[in-house]
């Protein structure tokens, strides 16, 4: 019976899984996932080019796919802005049904050959927190919130993959630090843009900042592929 590409991958990604905590995401645990799966080693390589590593890739993607849909089905309409970006975090990690297997992709992902990929993923949870909690930035806001969440995100990550506390109430405390000093930043930028003398000294930095635009989005199509329009 042929099934489909992402039946495919998504069969490889759950036999992988049962691999992941002794070899990794290795080459090992792909060819494991390929028996596993019962998915010809062609198929499996022509929908993985890269093994192990598109597998970890996807089930990034699926944290941030169970991530979205909480948010939607979550009614924060009551909370500060700031404990949007908290619970949406914590609904990331939430969504994480394997600890080992987050512990072994940040191992992969921190070489050097594979960092840019990682740094991607980040950045692409970041862009979908923002997203999800409607950020309408079109200015070079939209690139500090997304790389100042990453930071936040990426710390967060970190610390809670050594938390034994219950619950993970030492990463929830962790992560309403980080948006604490984050919200500190923002109080000092706020307090240099109303001083005479320091708006003055910054006026070159935010002339050049002024013509900073967030990349333009094309609306999502049930198409393969995506192109984004040039901007002005």
């Amino acid at each position: 019976m042929t099934v489909s590409y992402e039946t495919a991958k998504t069969q490889l990604l759950d036999a992988a899984l049962a691999h992941v905590p002794f070899d990794g995401w290795s080459e090992a645990t792909f060819q494991a996932a390929i028996r596993d799966a019962a998915v010809a080693p062609a198929v499996a390589r022509a929908i993985c080019p890269r093994g192990a590593i598109d597998l970890a890739i996807a089930f990034h993607h699926r944290g941030d796919e169970a991530m979205l849909d909480r948010i939607k089905s979550e009614d924060m309409s009551a909370l500060k802005f700031r404990d949007k970006i908290a619970a949406a975090v914590r609904f990331r990690i939430e969504a994480v049904t394997d600890k080992e297997a987050v512990r072994r992709g940040t191992t992969l992902f921190a070489l050097p050959m594979h960092a840019a990929d990682g740094a991607k993923l980040v950045w692409g949870t970041a862009d979908h927190i923002w997203t999800a909690l409607g950020d309408t930035s079109e200015d070079v806001n939209w690139y500090t919130k997304r790389a100042t969440l990453s930071g936040v995100y990426s710390a967060t990550i970190l610390y809670w993959l050594g938390d034994d506390s219950p619950d993970n109430m030492a990463t929830w405390a962790f992560l309403d630090r980080r948006i604490e000093d984050v919200m500190q930043i923002e109080k000092f930028k706020a307090r240099m843009r109303q001083s005479p003398t320091l708006s003055r000294m910054m006026t070159g930095p935010n002339w050049v900042m002024s013509h900073i635009k967030a990349p333009a989005r094309m609306p999502k199509m049930d198409l393969p592929g995506s192109w984004t329009a040039p901007r002005d």
